[in-house]
Parts: C-alpha cells; sequence; structure tokens
C-alpha cells in the first residue's frame, strides 16, 4: 500500500501543471471568443498545448523524481533515458523491422500509441529504481568516471531496453485490455460516468484516485477526456461528448461540499463553533474555488464514514446527471470556480450554465443531508467530538513557532521522533511508516491543526494538513534529525541546512551536514582548532564586500538576524552588484542558489554572507557565483554578482547581512 501511495504522489507532480496549461489554453479560448483568432490567441494555445501534448513524458520525469528515495535531477534524467529508450524502440517504424512485418500499416495499432501516461509511468518507475539502486555504485578506478550517480542512466537504459522487449509482446494485450475497460465504461453511458465519480472518490483515503483518473482524464484507454477537452477545437474532443467524465464535479466541488461544511458548523457544539467556523471556511473556500476538497472530505471521511459514502454516492449521481444533460465542462486542475471560468469559452464547453443550476441543488442536498444525518445518528463530525481526556495539542510545551512549532506538536501526537519511521508528503496530506500506530493521538493531531488522520493499514498512517503541508514536513525534518534552535533559524533563513555548535565550528555542521569537500572541511576544521586567546582581537576590520550603505544588524528586516540569532555583525544596503571577499580566507560554502556564501577567514573567524532577505526563493535568479567552495581568496577578490533590481523587483530586500557564526562576542567594522 505504501508503494502505491508513493506513486500517488508522484503522480501529481506533473499533474501539478495542468494548470499552467488550463489557464493559458483558457485566455486562448476568450480572446478567440472576443475578438477571433490572432497572433496572441494563437500563441497563448500553442504554449499550453506544448505541456499538454507532452503529458506522457511528463510523468515519465515526475513519476521517476518522486518515486526516489531522495528529490535528485539525476534520477528525473533516468526516468527521461528510460521514456526515450521504450518509445523510441517501440514506434510502429521500429517494431516493423523487429517484427518483420510487410509495411507499417500492419503493425498492430497498440505500438501507434505506445507514447501514453500508462508507459511514461512505467519509464518513471524504471527511472527510480535504478537511482535507488545504483546511485552509490563504486566500479574499479579504470571506470571510475562512470561510478556513482553517473552509472544510473547507463543502467537505465539497458533495463529499459528489456522491457522494451518485454512490451514488444505484453503491450498490445495491456493495450487492448485497456481500451475494452474504457469502451465497456464508455458503453453505459451516464451510468458509466456516474460508476466513475462513485469510485473516484472512494479512493480518495488511499490516493489511487489518481491511478482510475487517468484512464478517463488521459490517453491510456483511449478517452483523454482532460486532454482532449484543453486542446478544444485543436484537438480530437467531440462537441458534446468531451468533457463528460469532469463536468459532474463542478457542481458538488463547488457548492455540495460547501453545503455539507455549512451542515457541519450548523451541527457543531456551542462551545465549539467559532474553532468548526474557522476549520470549515478555510476547507469549503479552497473546494469552491480551487476544487481541493481533502481538507473537508478528511474532516468527516474517517469518524463518519457512512457519511462519506452518501458522500461518493453523491459525487457519483452528479456525474452522471451531467454526463446525461446537454452540459460539459472540463479542468486543468480540478473542478472548482477557477477552472469554471477559465474554461468557460472553451469551444467544447456546452451549456455550462446548467452546472451552476445543478450546483445550487446540489447545496441544499448535501445541506439537508448531512444536517438530518449528522443530528438523527449523532454524528461525530467536527465540532461535535466527545470531550477526551488527552492532552491538548495546543499545550504541549514547545519553543517553537510557525511550521517548526505545528511540526513538533505532531511529532508529540505521533508518538515521538522515535516512533516515526518515515516521512513523505503528497499536495495536502503527510504519508509516514509509523513503529506503532497505536500511539497515534488522533485528537492531538487535530488540535495541533491537522484536518485528519487515516490509518491506511500496516504502519501507514497519514495526516491531512492542507496545501502548506510541505513546510510541516520540511519542518518535522529538522526536528527529527536532531537540530538544535540557532540551526532552525539558519535554516528558516534557507541557508544552513545544520551547523554544529559554536565550538565546532563550520567544519562540523556544514562540512559533514552538507557535504563540503574535504579542503573546505579541513580548512574549516583547522580555524575551528585556534583558541579564541590567540586571536589579536574580537573586533574584526574588515574590508567592505559591497559597495552600499552600513545598517546595524538590527535594522535587518528579519529577526533572525536582527536579534542576532545567526550571530553578531553588521548589514549592507547595496549599491553595488559584486561581492567581494572582505579578507583572505578560503571558501567554505557557495550555497546552490548563489545567495550566499562562507568564508573561513585566517585566523579561524568563520563568516556569512547573505544577499538579501528570503532570496533562497529565487532559486539562483539573478545570481551569479564566481568561486568554487575549498578555493583560497585574497581581499578584493570577487565572489558573487547579483541584480539588486530583481531582487527588489521580486518584492525583496536585498539588506546583505555579513555575520559571525562561531564567536558570540566579536563585532564587525569596515574599513
Amino acid at each position: 500500500m505504501n508503494f502505491f501511495q508513493r506513486l500517488g504522489r508522484s503522480i501529481m507532480l506533473p499533474v501539478a501543471v495542468l494548470p499552467v496549461a488550463a489557464i493559458l489554453s483558457g485566455i486562448s479560448y476568450w480572446i478567440t471568443s472576443a475578438a477571433g483568432a490572432n497572433v496572441v490567441s494563437t500563441f497563448l494555445g500553442a504554449a499550453g498545448g506544448a505541456l499538454l501534448d507532452n503529458m506522457p513524458l511528463l510523468f515519465a520525469v515526475g513519476v521517476s523524481i518522486g518515486m526516489a528515495n531522495k528529490t535528485d535531477g539525476t534520477s528525473a534524467l533516468a526516468g527521461l533515458v528510460s521514456w526515450l529508450s521504450i518509445t523510441t524502440l517501440l514506434s510502429p517504424a521500429n517494431v516493423q523491422g523487429l517484427m518483420g512485418i510487410a509495411t507499417v500499416e500492419d503493425v498492430n495499432p497498440a505500438f501507434g500509441k505506445v507514447q501514453n501516461v500508462f508507459v511514461g509511468i512505467i519509464a518513471g518507475l524504471i527511472g527510480a529504481w535504478c537511482y535507488n539502486k545504483f546511485k552509490d555504485t563504486k566500479l574499479p578506478d579504470a571506470l571510475s568516471f562512470f561510478s556513482g550517480k553517473r552509472s544510473v542512466a547507463i543502467v537505465t537504459a539497458g533495463l529499459s531496453l528489456v522491457v522494451a522487449v518485454i512490451l514488444l509482446f505484453v503491450w498490445p494485450v495491456v493495450y487492448g485490455g485497456l481500451v475494452w475497460f474504457g469502451e465497456w465504461i464508455s458503453t453505459l453511458g451516464p451510468f458509466g460516468a456516474g460508476l466513475y465519480g462513485f469510485f473516484n472518490r472512494l479512493l480518495i483515503p488511499t490516493g489511487l484516485h489518481h491511478a482510475l483518473n487517468s484512464v478517463f482524464w488521459f490517453d491510456v484507454a483511449g478517452i483523454n477526456d482532460l486532454t482532449n477537452f484543453l486542446n478544444g477545437s485543436n484537438g480530437d474532443g467531440v462537441y458534446g461528448v468531451t468533457g463528460q467524465y469532469m463536468a459532474g464535479f463542478f457542481p458538488v466541488m463547488m457548492f455540495g461540499l460547501p453545503g455539507a461544511a455549512l451542515a457541519m458548523y450548523m451541527t457543531a457544539k456551542t462551545t465549539r463553533k467559532k474553532v468548526t467556523y474557522g476549520i470549515m471556511l478555510s476547507a469549503a473556500v479552497a473546494s469552491f474555488f480551487v476544487g481541493v476538497t481533502e481538507p473537508l472530505e478528511f474532516s468527516f471521511m474517517f469518524v463518519a464514514p457512512w457519511l462519506y459514502l452518501v458522500h461518493a454516492v453523491f459525487t457519483g449521481i452528479s456525474v452522471g446527471i451531467a454526463a446525461l444533460l446537454p452540459t460539459r465542462l472540463g479542468f486543468g486542475f480540478s473542478g472548482g470556480f477557477i477552472d469554471m471560468v477559465l474554461q468557460w469559452m472553451n469551444p467544447l464547453a456546452q451549456n455550462p450554465w446548467i452546472l451552476l443550476l445543478m450546483g445550487v441543488a446540489w447545496f441544499f442536498i448535501y445541506f439537508f443531508t448531512f444536517y438530518f444525518l449528522i443530528k438523527r445518528f449523532n454524528l461525530k463530525t467536527p465540532g461535535r467530538e466527545d470531550e477526551i481526556d488527552t492532552q491538548d495539542a495546543d499545550n504541549i510545551e514547545t519553543s517553537l513557532t510557525g511550521y517548526h512549532g505545528t511540526a513538533e506538536k505532531f511529532i508529540t501526537a505521533l508518538g515521538g521522533k522515535d516512533n516515526i519511521i518515515d516521512v513523505d508528503n503528497c499536495a495536502t496530506r503527510l504519508r509516514m511508516e509509523i513503529g506503532d500506530t497505536s500511539k497515534v493521538d488522533e485528537h492531538a493531531l487535530k488540535r495541533a491543526g491537522a484536518a485528519g488522520t487515516i490509518k491506511t493499514g500496516g504502519h501507514s498512517v497519514q495526516v491531512v494538513y492542507g496545501l502548506n503541508v510541505q513546510f510541516v514536513k520540511d519542518a518535522m525534518d529538522d526536528l527529527i534529525s536532531g537540530r538544535t534552535a540557532r540551526i532552525e533559524a539558519a535554516e528558516a533563513a534557507g541557508d544552513l541546512p545544520g551547523r554544529g555548535a559554536a565550538e565546532q565550528g563550520f567544519a562540523a555542521g556544514v562540512g559533514t551536514v552538507l557535504g563540503v569537500p574535504n579542503v573546505a572541511a579541513s580548512a574549516m576544521a583547522a580555524g575551528a582548532a585556534l583558541d579564541a586567546r590567540e586571536r589579536t582581537s574580537p573586533s574584526l576590520t574588515l574590508r567592505q564586500p559591497v559597495a552600499g550603505r552600513v545598517l546595524a544588524l538590527a535594522e535587518v528586516p528579519d529577526p533572525m538576524f536582527a536579534q542576532g540569532t545567526m550571530g553578531p555583525g553588521v548589514a549592507i544596503d547595496p549599491s553595488g552588484d559584486t561581492i567581494i571577499a572582505p579578507a583572505a580566507a578560503t571558501v567554505a560554502s557557495v550555497f546552490p542558489t548563489g545567495h550566499a556564501i562562507g568564508l573561513v577567514l585566517e585566523d579561524g573567524t568563520e563568516l556569512l554572507i547573505h544577499i538579501g532577505i528570503d532570496t533562497v526563493g529565487l532559486k539562483g535568479d539573478g545570481f551569479e557565483t564566481l568561486v568554487n567552495t575549498g578555493d583560497k581568496v585574497e581581499a578584493g577578490t570577487p565572489l558573487i554578482r547579483f541584480d539588486a533590481d530583481k531582487i527588489r523587483a521580486a518584492g525583496l530586500s536585498a539588506i546583505t547581512p555579513v555575520i559571525v557564526l562561531n564567536d558570540e562576542n566579536a563585532t564587525v567594522a569596515f574599513s
């Protein structure tokens, strides 16, 4: 089950690009409708099609990244290699030669559809497996160039050749089965669409609904409902047909589930209404505008499973009725208001106003049904929980704030960090392997901010949090790895994932955790070993690393720097564009995004120069590193070139702190 959960999470990576394609295509349709086809509409439509037409390739890369034990571009490359190897070998022209077939026209039509999402997922799994298995492979010295990660793509290509030979015989059978399944559902008409909608919701708890969606939304069984709809008149969509497997979701997501949220709020205990209001409002807004329904669904899925079954039935009925009526509409991400507006003018959109009327009806159906069932059977929906004696997660002692505070509460509620085997996340939930699931306190998790908890069997536990779940997951990784508050403060700035105690210096922390090359680690260790008494003065006089106005550290618009959490120092509001070495030093670390650099001066002082605030989010855009880790530099040596205007244009501060990391009593002055 854990494998399929990870696969579902991985599939979300390529699916996440669909909103971009939807926006581009939607704007193109609006422009065409208002002003006719023109350069702008053609350009935007082609841009959206560039993503839609290559979805199988995106699945190969996305699944390879998601299924890898560690996020790494090497796994993405492996997925691409596997995709190219399999699809090229199984192209109709090559199959003709391999099978000795007289003409290409006589080749099984299955091979004309080999470039599909199904094969893309297989290629992604091959790439991820090869990465996990061979990324640390050490070859003999004569072949050492191909050791480690360089071996992954080579092995992937070899394994893909084997899989291609197998698929040469298996794919026609698999393809025939998938087509039969899709055609069988399609022969059921609106009833088949309703069955699909019903099972789509039932599979939400396991995350396997993504696999079901791929059959109907993408070109796995020849239906390709989503891609054909977004391609509009430029694709293979049929007016009045395409969109039938998506249209019925709009009334439920935009109106039905918000009606259920109102019912749960109205039936909440008086003392819990305020808390319930906040939970239900945010979940309903996400469902209406974006079509993200999991926070709302998980709020009652397990405390009132029969209520969730009613919801699944209602969804199936809605999808079936929409397929029966003369209304069609599709989406790029989910059935929310934003997608409805974007696709309203799509040439394949048929009477989308009917969906609004259906939505109003479903709002009242959901509201009255949920209200009646909750009251009649005393269901323990949010705000109606029994009073419990367990410790309130809000009272769990923590000195941390923000996501780290939430993460600490989650870890405690999960039985402590020793009880957590593995932590991962998808779009809205944490996916974990827990040693003893009986130690999981679901009440404490909910009070700490979870929308719901699911134990899927064995050691698997999922905690639904919302769209910011990635930040909670990262914070949990911080705490589980045993980093101190000072290290957490550094990581929150996006700079230092880990660092040892001050007396251990950069060598123990950055050298060990980040894997700084030995030359730099040695330099740092040597510097850290110097006795502070041997230094001439705790006051450092340095060459100003960049032109600009010098500021006190307290003026930095970030409390971690301003309060001296990172260490003492000064800051510069830069007018120049190049960071230079303030003294002779060894480059201890150059951060991948180029926004910061660590130096070890000749007297052992560890210096951090951080260009701008929160600039890690720019992902290297506007930064050019001019030196490498381990380089020895003299005062005045250019280190980093940056674009301060680009930083400010992104709404960020360009103020650059210069921090001493290993001497809390030091002072810094510029000559």
